[in-house]
């Protein structure tokens, strides 16, 4: 039987009725008691839409209060929210759409333009809805652990996107191994500036109304309100990818961090050393983490007390979470296995890639790390990206590492070509600043690596392919050469 916990949003109002629950850079906020009342207001509107219990709803926006509403008012119905990638192609979005059964989608100012191309039965601006009447309905008091709340859509990388299936529960258990590991302070407040359509944005609305935590919102990223609204906005925690936090220490400059800031969480695939001595220099506490769309954001962070002593590991899997290696070859790597509440129980409509995925309970992962001998998972690469050349594996993320030490690079991708004689070569690509050549790079590059992990080839670009959240996407590097 499904556990069933009071309504968090209902119960946040509840507890802390004039907490913030949102911050807008511009000081404009929201309580959890307004945030609770425009919910319940907006799903009555949504009913009148003809939105109902199990209808799937999409949603097309940038990061927005607007778009908190909506999505809490999906729960006060029991519709399951289809979040989209505002990136996407009309082609993209269509797939999903169709592959997820979307009836009504709900969409930004800005993106309700593309809606004539879009093959739903009715696509409806978010503020347009407010021009509804209120249909009287019984809107949900209770939250049934085990309920679909949501549908994301994996990047892709292999193969069509697959629509992962959250439970409430998922949402709710990350949340709290969350907790369980970093700690919930009175006085914290948790920057957004990841899309709220990615897991890793969304997740914070879910910590959030858990822990009745006010979240500042920022439409996108920007590194320099970033860093002023640690310094001047009370910030204590940002989630983050690793061009995002090498962004904000180049723009940190001889600034400081405040002592009441105290997590910079690092997602997104395993971050160049020589970014992690720059945070540790300037005293920023980085903390590795380790998870996809299948956990429901991260899995396996590193602690406070070991973030200094353990730079480069992910950490260990939160308190509801489990970890293992499979078949790992002479050096202790394999494939990731993770196991816990917040791990997706499947893809929507798609058994074949459930089957696969999911063994005896195990998510299998796709990426490859190693244990150490203290119980410190360590991420290598994305089983996908591995480079086999000459019969030797080459990992891209080492590669990228030790030229992202190099002073005058600022980005790495670095991916594998087809190679007639060895299978496969790597190649680079990279940003950097003017005075940088490609000689210098290559003479660095024979300095610190082995000969067969040495790009066969260095290509200088204005910026690196990555996705809303700002995750390189290797698969796409090739693609530049065309």
């Amino acid at each position: 039987m499904s556990a069933t916990i009071p309504h968090w949003l209902s119960k946040q109002a509840e507890l802390a009725p004039d907490q913030i629950a949102v911050e807008l850079p511009d000081g404009l906020s929201i309580t959890f008691s307004e945030l609770k009342n425009k919910s319940q207001s907006y799903a009555k509107k949504l009913v009148s839409l003809g939105v109902e219990k199990g209808s799937h709803i999409g949603l097309l926006s940038e990061n927005s209060i607007q778009m908190i509403i909506s999505i809490h008012a999906l729960s006060y119905i029991g519709a399951v929210g289809v979040l989209l990638n505002t990136r996407l192609t009309v082609d993209e979005l269509n797939y999903q759409l169709n592959d997820a059964n979307v009836s009504i989608l709900l969409t930004s100012a800005t993106q309700q333009h593309r809606s004539d191309e879009l093959k739903v039965e009715k696509a409806v601006e978010l503020t347009e809805v407010e021009k509804y009447g209120e249909t009287a309905t019984s809107l949900a008091e209770e939250i049934q652990l085990d309920d679909l709340f949501t549908i994301m859509y994996t990047s892709g990388t292999t193969g069509f996107p697959k629509g992962v299936l959250h439970s409430y529960g998922n949402h709710w258990w990350s949340a709290i191994g969350s907790a369980l590991n970093l700690g919930v302070e009175k006085q914290d407040k948790w920057l957004a500036a990841l899309p709220l359509f990615h897991v890793s944005g969304f997740s914070i609305l879910i910590r959030s109304v858990v822990y009745g935590m006010p979240v500042f919102l920022l439409k996108k990223f920007h590194s320099q309100t970033v860093n002023e609204a640690i310094r001047k906005k009370g910030i204590t925690i940002v989630s983050v990818v690793t061009v995002m936090l090498q962004q904000l220490i180049v723009e940190l400059g001889e600034e400081t961090y405040p002592d009441s800031f105290r997590c910079m969480l690092l997602g997104g695939g395993p971050a160049p050393e020589a970014i992690l001595l720059s945070a540790k220099e300037k005293q920023i506490p980085v903390f590795q983490s380790f998870g996809m769309t299948e956990t429901a954001s991260q899995i396996v962070t590193l602690s406070e007390k070991d973030a200094l002593q353990k730079i480069g590991s992910a950490g260990k899997p939160l308190s509801p979470a489990q970890l293992k290696i499979n078949q790992p070859d002479s050096e202790g790597v394999g494939e990731i296995f993770v196991k816990g509440p917040m791990v997706t129980a499947g893809y929507f409509q798609n058994e074949e890639a459930t089957s696969k995925a999911i063994q005896h309970g195990w998510l299998a992962t796709g990426d490859l790390g190693y244990i150490d001998n203290e119980g410190f998972l360590y991420v290598v690469e994305r089983r996908t990206d591995l480079i086999i050349s000459g019969g030797e594996n080459i990992y891209p993320s080492e590669i990228e590492s030790v030229l992202a030490s190099l002073d005058g690079v600022k980005e790495v991708g670095v991916t594998g070509r087809p190679d007639p004689k060895w299978g496969n070569k790597p190649v680079a690509f990279l940003v950097v600043e003017k005075n940088i050549t490609v000689e210098t790079i290559e003479h660095y590059a024979k300095q610190k690596l082995a000969a067969y992990k040495v790009p066969a080839e260095f290509y200088l670009l204005s910026e690196l392919p990555r996705n809303a959240s700002n995750k390189l996407q290797r698969n796409k590097l090739l693609e530049l050469l065309n």
